[in-house]
């Protein structure tokens, strides 16, 4: 069998501390669960684990540091009779403890509310500015009546449950391995209620609605998410509340379409202007206008950038841009006259007016 200080990596003289981060990495490294029809990597866990339980006990660890394996198979006269411990489930509670806040916490985990999801529709404007507004949730809410208790009358009615210590959990060893289930005497609440409360049923919870008045933070944006601590449902038996997500879906602009911080904007510019050049005013997104200068001979399509001007970064000073593309307009509805001039203006161009068409026109001679 091999040494136990050489199974985790440590040296014989490795603190507490240092055995504790050895065997939580391997252990995290070989669990089944991520190591799923892997024997090699069980055969690791367990001998990881083994060793992990030995050498955190201090009165085990020097029996251990004096006679080796032998003192746990009844040789040296020390008083153990083998591997025996408080199980799998005892040593990774004692690994997380400091995450998980032991059996207290878990209790209050499984007495938890679930988190509630709402979708809330934000227009443009209102996620460029930032707004608040008001929801409204229909979920378990805590009993007025027992004030979350369960019990009619007060916590005077309620007693700590006699089989599982007030745990919700009790045990059972089978070898190496100890198998925990959920208490059948209180289900798993810990508690033991002598006089039901009549509005929950003991429950300590009632259904009941209630508005919200929830901050939506400029810059948001299609499927931001939102949380609302303890705004879900609530916990039973006075467990703590869950949590509310609002997600957010955006309303389609009918001006601007946007892409992330940026905003895109088509804007019909009349033949005149795109030749002559000149400036023009395009809406902003804060509900304003903004007056652009556009420069003789602006083809169809062409966009300008007006950097800052678009979409305010989630949770950040910084703006997006706004992209402006002209769509020149060719003129309709034209009268005899104006198709004269336009003939006669026509007729003073020269190649380099046009040079695309003159280009064209050329190919095409030869094609």
């Amino acid at each position: 069998m091999r040494d136990y200080y050489e199974i985790l990596g440590v040296g014989k003289d490795a603190d507490d501390a240092t055995l504790k981060r050895a065997y939580r990495d391997l252990a995290m490294k070989y669990h089944p669960d991520r190591n799923p029809d892997n024997q090699q990597a069980a055969d690791k866990f367990k001998e990881a684990s083994q060793a992990y339980e030995v050498l955190k006990d201090k009165e085990k660890r020097s029996a251990y540091d004096s006679y080796g394996h032998s003192a746990f198979e009844g040789g040296a006269g020390n008083g153990f009779s083998g591997f025996q411990g408080g199980g799998f489930s005892d040593i990774f509670e004692d690994l997380f403890s400091e995450f998980t806040g032991g059996s207290n916490r878990r209790q209050e985990s499984n007495n938890r509310g679930a988190d509630l999801k709402y979708n809330l529709q934000v227009s443009l404007e209102d996620a460029y500015s930032g707004i608040e507004k008001t929801v409204k949730v229909r979920a378990p809410a805590k009993c007025t009546h027992c004030d979350g208790t369960g019990a009619e009358g007060g916590s005077s009615n309620i007693q700590t449950c006699p089989t599982c210590g007030g745990n919700g959990k009790v045990r059972s060893s089978q070898g190496f391995f100890t198998i925990e289930r959920t208490c059948s005497s209180c289900n798993g609440t810990g508690r033991i209620i002598s006089n039901p409360c009549r509005h929950c049923s003991g429950t300590g919870v009632i259904n009941k609605e209630k508005s919200l008045s929830v901050k939506i933070p400029a810059g948001v944006d299609e499927g931001t998410r939102i949380r609302v601590a303890g705004e879900g449902e609530a916990g039973r038996n006075s467990g703590p509340a869950g949590d509310l997500y609002i997600y957010i879906n955006m309303i389609n602009s009918r001006v601007f379409t946007r892409e992330g911080e940026h905003l895109f904007l088509i804007v019909p510019l009349d033949t005149y202007t795109a030749i002559n050049g000149g400036s023009i005013e395009v809406p902003a997104p804060d509900g304003g206008k903004i007056r652009i200068s556009i420069s003789s001979g602006t083809p169809n399509g062409k966009r300008f950038r007006l950097k800052g001007k678009g979409m305010p970064v989630l949770q950040s000073r910084g703006y997006g841009d706004l992209y402006v593309e002209a769509e020149v307009e060719t003129p309709i509805n034209l009268s005899n006259n104006q198709k004269k001039l336009l003939g006669a203006f026509n007729d003073s161009l020269s190649e380099s007016n046009n040079p695309k068409v003159s280009k064209f026109k050329k190919f095409l001679k030869n094609y």
